[in-house]
């Protein structure tokens, strides 16, 4: 006989399988990361004003100050030794699932693995989850022109906490969407 138990059990586990896929998948990019790299609110020292980034590269954080001397801790990824930005900069566009291209300098680096992109110099890689850029993308200009460094989103989690980009600073795409939401066109950026 089956009690009242065994059948809500059961049911909750027929329906289940379509409602309860699409957290877990969400949740799984979270879990590949160390805890450290969780977003956490921090206490901060350093001189920088509300609605700031601080992003410390050799850490693997970057920081939205959200109150004097307190900031929202994320962690990042970054790129490789002598590729990276350092400095300050301004978020002067944003985009959701933004297309990519990778820069004429990354091609030269890696002909091999932009090939698609130096047969054909129009190609523009879509938005969605297969893009390089992920969910989102902030991008960082100093004095007016483009930097081409973003901070984005990564359909590589394992990287988060790691120096293998191709200069960028790379953030779980949940914890990117967080990030966009709270940082307006206009947010300075400093890079240590």
């Amino acid at each position: 006989m089956i009690d009242r138990r065994h059948f809500i059990a059961t049911g909750l586990a027929m329906t289940g399988v379509s409602t309860l896929a699409a957290p877990a998948i969400a949740q799984s990019a979270s879990s590949v990361i160390k805890p450290r790299y969780q977003p956490t609110k921090v206490q901060i020292k350093a001189p920088y004003g509300p609605g700031q980034l601080l992003i410390l590269p050799r850490a693997h954080f970057l920081y939205y100050v959200t109150a004097p001397g307190e900031a929202m801790r994320y962690g990042v990824g970054v790129g490789r030794a002598g590729l990276e930005f350092q400095g300050s900069a301004t978020i002067q566009a944003k985009r959701k699932w933004p297309d990519w291209r990778p820069t004429d300098e990354m091609i030269e680096r890696e002909p091999k693995t932009y090939s698609k992109f130096a047969a054909d110099e129009s190609y523009r890689q879509p938005g969605g989850p297969g893009n390089p850029l992920g969910a989102r993308a902030l991008y960082l200009f100093k004095n007016g022109r483009d930097t081409y460094f973003r901070i984005h989103g990564t359909n590589a989690p394992r990287t988060i906490g790691l120096s293998v980009s191709n200069g960028c600073i790379r953030m779980l795409n949940a914890h990117v969407e967080d990030l966009y939401e709270r940082v307006p066109i206009g947010t300075k950026v400093t890079v240590l």
